[in-house]
């Protein structure tokens, strides 16, 4: 299925402007020229797909979205390499687990190759705003929202758009690849069985503002999440999935529903076995969390994502005490992992998995 673009250029920021922009991004606060839009009603399907200078849009109060939350989003990045091309990793990963998240929040499917058309027209287009600095790039964040006008709640929205826009981003964290210290969220859960916690939606992410705000005040970069029957068996983290390290054996949480499915998560898995891991996926409780970084059995852990990609986890603090792994330090694994993920990405290491996208 191809749906043809229109193009309205922007009035592009003058150059150094921009140059001044991109020398020092703080993540999410900046963005590029220009936006991608297609509209979705259950007459026409998916039609009026355009790029258009970004900027605010026009929508009326009684716009389902803001009152039912029929809402769904994505995360990837643009990386400039060294010899000037610039890539994706995975669009086609996150075009389905898009779809995944529209199929529990019944949404209509957008085509995939529709899906990384939009990113493809979106980066080529504002190619200038794609980061040359070493672990800086271009974030992309396709998301879809309810447009129907009514406050009726009888049924999925009748109309929907599909949007694109970017923004230049350097290290997620403020301390780099330095090891987090993340706070064990007991008095809130992020899912539940049957609920919306493998969706990429935005409800999941509203909902965890107060423990991240406690995470805050403890000073904690992140949360971690576990699971809403017991509180016993360790999630996610707010943003990202997990990974523990005992030597050679990499174990993550397993999908149960309850958490996300992430591109870096699986990248990660793959990637392990082939540099001669053993990775999989399993259950960790807590109480062996704590046991094993006790003994020494439990040598790292790490937190993997799109906007944070890998990074290492040092400390644990909760409300019966704290916790250290491998001394605090980074550990080999994760380092060697990032240092192999990375390097995929931006070209200074081999693809075998034909996972980079070239745009231009």
């Amino acid at each position: 299925m191809t749906i043809p673009f229109t193009v309205r250029p922007a009035d592009r920021l003058p150059a150094a402007e921009r140059e001044r922009l991109l020398a020092a991004p703080a993540f999410g606060e900046v963005f590029s020229d220009h936006m991608i839009s297609i509209e979705w009603d259950r007459q026409s399907g998916w039609h009026g797909a355009q790029l258009a200078p970004y900027g605010p849009l026009l929508l009326d109060p009684a716009t389902q979205v803001f009152h039912y939350g029929q809402e769904v989003f994505e995360g990837l990045k643009a990386y400039r390499r060294p010899d000037g091309t610039v890539v994706t990793f995975r669009p086609f990963a996150n075009a389905a687990r898009l779809n995944r998240s529209c199929e529990r929040m019944a949404m209509p499917p957008l085509p995939e190759e529709t899906f990384v058309e939009a990113l493809e027209l979106l980066v080529a287009t504002d190619r200038a705003w794609v980061p040359e600095q070493p672990g800086h790039s271009l974030y992309l964040r396709p998301f879809m929202i309810a447009t129907q006008r009514s406050l009726g709640f009888y049924g999925p929205s009748d109309a929907y758009r599909f949007l694109v826009i970017a923004c230049p981003a350097g290290a997620y964290f403020k301390a780099g690849a330095e090891p987090l210290t993340v706070w064990l969220s007991e008095d809130y859960t992020r899912a539940a069985p049957g609920g919306t916690g493998a969706a990429k939606c935005g409800g999941n992410y509203a909902g965890t503002l107060v423990a991240q705000a406690q995470a805050r005040e403890r000073g904690c970069d992140q949360v971690v999440w576990l699971d809403a029957a017991e509180r016993r068996w360790v999630d996610e983290l707010g943003t990202s999935n997990l990974f523990f390290v005992y030597g050679s054996r990499l174990v993550t949480p397993e999908l149960s529903g309850t958490l996300l499915p992430g591109v870096t998560r699986d990248s990660v898995l793959a990637l392990a076995a082939e540099l001669g891991y053993t990775a999989e996926e399993g259950r960790i409780s807590v109480a062996d969390w704590r046991a094993d970084a006790g003994s020494g059995r439990l040598t790292e852990v790490f937190s993997c994502g799109t906007s944070s990609m890998i990074t290492p986890v040092g400390h644990v603090r909760s409300a019966h005490g704290d916790w250290t792994i491998g001394g605090g330090r980074p550990g080999p694994v994760t380092a060697r992992l990032r240092e192999e993920l990375t390097g995929i990405q931006t070209g200074e290491r081999p693809d075998p998995f034909g996972w980079v996208h070239k745009i231009v």
